[in-house]
This record gives structure tokens, C-alpha cells and sequence, in this order.
């Protein structure tokens, strides 16, 4: 993969690559890693009075990846999120959506998934399918990852990283709350887009 012919311009991070670059490959990445939530963010987009765009995310998280460098279809991720941690950059906007009409909070205190597929797509890319669970409603998603590399921090700890992004319909899983506009329309959109940069630790 060309991801591993990448350069930096500084000696220390062309130091730190040189572990995974005289691997062998997408193999020398096979292991159990954890998401590292201090340089991870779980985001979301949602369109707001068809005219604009709310972004928000979660602040706390905690996943694992399993990665099968000889048969990326071995590979596998788990995610929960506390529903808690919505943030939107707005503090009654948050405690709207952890109320009954959107999260429920106090009843599904945990959003999850757990994949079930994964396929290489060819270069850098990757498909994974998975369970998301949600409001006691399980559904599938598809996510599409893009590989960004690895390398070994100034710590020691062999890291991976990926960007990712999917869509979904909220209705699906029970999140109908909404209101209509005179103008026409609604004031939030059914289709959520997601997106994932995610940094793993490969696992002592």
C-alpha cells in the first residue's frame, strides 16, 4: 500500500515510521489495538432548518480494533459511546437531545457498535459493516474507512490511524421528534452524516 512510502519532513517522525516501514507489510500492523479518545473524535452532522448545517460530537468513548494484515477481512471494531457526552457547542441545544425527545439519556445511557464485515476496497481504503445499537434499536451501518498510516509515537506506542464517514436515517432508530417550518420543510433533517478520525494503540 502507498501509505507506507509516505514521508515526513522531520528526522523524528521519519524515525518513528521506520519501525512499520522495514515490516513486511500491512502484516507487521496484525495485533489488538485500543482507540486512544484523547486523539479521537466521533462527530456527527445534521441539517438544520434546510438552510444550515449543526455539527457536534461525543466526548467520551472507548473502542478496540483487531487488525488481520494478512486478511483484512479478519479484521474487526467495537465502539461505545456515553450519550451523555453529546456536545453540539451549545448547552441547551445538549440537554434538548438528552432528553426524551431525541437520546433519552437516562434510560439508554450507551450507543454501540460492533462490526460484523470487513473488505479491503482497494489502495488505502476499506469498507466496515457493523451493529449500531441505539434507543434498544439495532440496525446496520456500513462506515468507509480510509487508512492514514502508522508509525511509532515519541512514547514507544505503535499507533494507527483512519478517517471515516457514513450516513444514516435517525427515523430508523426511533428518532422522529421534529417540527415544521412555515416556510416549508422540517427543522431537522432525517439523514445524520457521521465521520470517524480514529488513533489506535496497538495493545502491549
Amino acid at each position: 500500500m502507498g501509505i507506507f512510502s509516505r514521508k515526513d519532513s522531520t528526522p523524528q517522525a521519519a524515525a518513528a515510521t521506520a519501525t512499520v516501514t522495514a515490516g513486511t507489510g500491512l502484516a507487521a500492523l496484525t495485533g489488538d489495538y485500543t482507540i486512544d479518545p484523547a486523539h479521537t473524535s466521533i462527530g456527527f452532522t445534521a441539517r438544520h432548518a434546510m438552510v444550515t448545517n449543526v455539527k457536534g460530537g461525543f466526548t467520551e468513548f472507548t473502542g478496540s480494533l483487531h487488525l488481520d494484515g494478512d486478511d483484512p477481512a479478519g479484521s474487526t471494531a467495537t465502539l461505545d459511546v456515553v450519550m451523555d457526552s453529546i456536545d453540539t457547542g451549545n448547552a441547551d441545544r445538549d440537554t434538548h437531545l438528552k432528553s426524551a425527545d431525541f437520546f433519552k439519556t437516562d434510560e439508554f445511557p450507551t450507543m454501540t457498535f460492533r462490526s460484523t464485515k470487513a473488505e479491503s476496497l482497494g489502495g488505502e481504503d476499506y469498507r466496515i459493516t457493523g451493529d449500531l445499537s441505539l434507543l434498544g434499536v439495532t440496525r446496520q451501518i456500513t462506515i468507509d474507512l480510509e487508512f492514514n498510516g502508522a508509525a511509532t509515537d515519541p512514547f514507544g506506542n505503535e499507533r494507527v490511524g483512519f478517517e471515516g464517514k457514513a450516513e444514516l436515517l435517525r427515523s430508523e432508530w426511533g428518532l422522529t421528534w421534529n417540527a415544521a417550518l412555515e416556510t416549508g420543510g422540517v427543522l431537522i433533517s432525517d439523514k445524520i452524516k457521521l465521520s470517524f478520525d480514529v488513533s489506535a494503540v496497538k495493545n502491549a
